[in-house]
């Protein structure tokens, strides 16, 4: 039997929507039909085959992983789950024998591979999962949502770590993460969240789904954002999403005594920190990765389901097919989530 996939043929630029086989799935696996998947950067990287494809990517290889899609077929050993079941799919999967996987600690794997990275993945009609990695959502929830977990889990990971309740939150880059990171943290009873980019169609975007503030990154931009508000200390918290070494340096001279920091955005390349800054005002800096699996997934539903709409932060939306502009539409920036449909309900 077979299906359409989008497929990395070649160590290469570029992509093609081919037929291959469905995956067969293992006694504990699940086999689901793909409804609709949202594009990545990592998908950006994978499709332009940049140096960091090339260094993690094997072709030929079906990308994505951010999706939603119903079980058609279990495993024989799967318990808990059921055909029909609206689902979508933690895609780091964790080896289970490491000492942070023995304790629990799942989002600390050192062996964790990833689907659409080193495992095929659900830019396809079908994708098969392990169950263990599995979320299975409320019926009623939106599919453009749900096929969104995946991101919208690393800025729930980000905006959670630490406490927001009444405190001034600073948000460095206003891709889509960056946004969803600053409703949650409004969601969750943050005082003033005050977001930067580059990006005017970005900072609209923040704007329009209420932000207290969302300026132009650049010099002086954190200190033109506390004037306005009427903050004294600096902020509280800050996400650094962007990567930029000037969004992190800025940030840490912006931060209150003993204020907290988690970063999410990788950088490309490495830069200096002024550590002593980092001591002498008793700042905390926390690297995040992922979701926390699966304490992450379960606040997301919760959120979801207590009216926190992320829904106008996907602003394209192409059938499958036409892939290639829906790749466009990320790459060029004037765009918030961007997702493809394979099936409909």
């Amino acid at each position: 039997m077979a299906m359409k996939a989008l497929v990395k043929t070649a160590a290469a630029p570029g992509l093609a929507l081919e037929e291959v086989p469905v995956p067969g799935i293992g006694p504990d696996e699940v086999l689901i039909r793909v409804l609709r998947t949202g594009i990545c950067g990592t998908d950006l990287h994978i499709e332009e085959w940049d140096g960091w494809a090339a260094a993690h990517v094997t072709p030929p290889l079906v990308l994505g992983h951010e999706f939603v899609g119903e079980i058609v077929e279990l495993g024989h050993e799967v318990r808990e789950l059921a055909e029909g079941d609206l689902v979508s799919g933690e895609g780091h999967l964790v080896c289970g024998r490491c000492r942070n996987c023995m304790a629990g600690r799942r989002v600390l794997c050192a062996n964790t591979r990833s689907v659409g990275v080193s495992r095929d993945g659900a830019f396809a009609e079908y994708v098969a999962l392990p169950a263990g990695n599995v979320w299975r959502h409320d019926p009623s929830i939106d599919l453009d949502v749900a096929a969104i977990f995946d991101p919208f889990g690393n800025a729930v990971h980000t905006a959670l770590t630490f406490p927001v309740l009444g405190e001034d939150v600073i948000i460095t880059g206003a891709g889509p993460i960056g946004i969803m990171a600053a409703l949650v943290c409004r969601h969750a009873g943050a005082r003033y969240v005050v977001i930067t980019d580059l990006s005017p169609y970005r900072l609209a975007l923040a704007s329009k789904m209420g932000v207290t503030l969302a300026l132009e990154a650049g010099e002086g931009a954190l200190e033109e954002a506390m004037r306005q508000l009427g903050m004294r200390e600096g902020f509280d918290v800050g996400l650094e999403m962007s990567g930029a070494p000037s969004a992190l340096s800025s940030m840490i001279s912006s931060m209150s005594h003993g204020g907290r920091i988690a970063l999410l955005g990788l950088p490309t390349r490495d830069f200096p920190v002024d550590w002593s800054h980092v001591v002498t005002n008793m700042l905390t800096v926390k690297g995040i990765y992922g979701r926390e699996m699966f304490e992450t997934w379960y606040w997301m539903s919760v959120l979801v389901q207590s009216g926190l709409d992320i829904s106008p932060v996907v602003t394209h939306r192409f059938p499958a097919s036409e892939f290639a502009d829906g790749f466009s539409a990320l790459r060029s920036g004037e765009c918030g989530k961007v997702v493809l449909t394979w099936a409909e309900r």
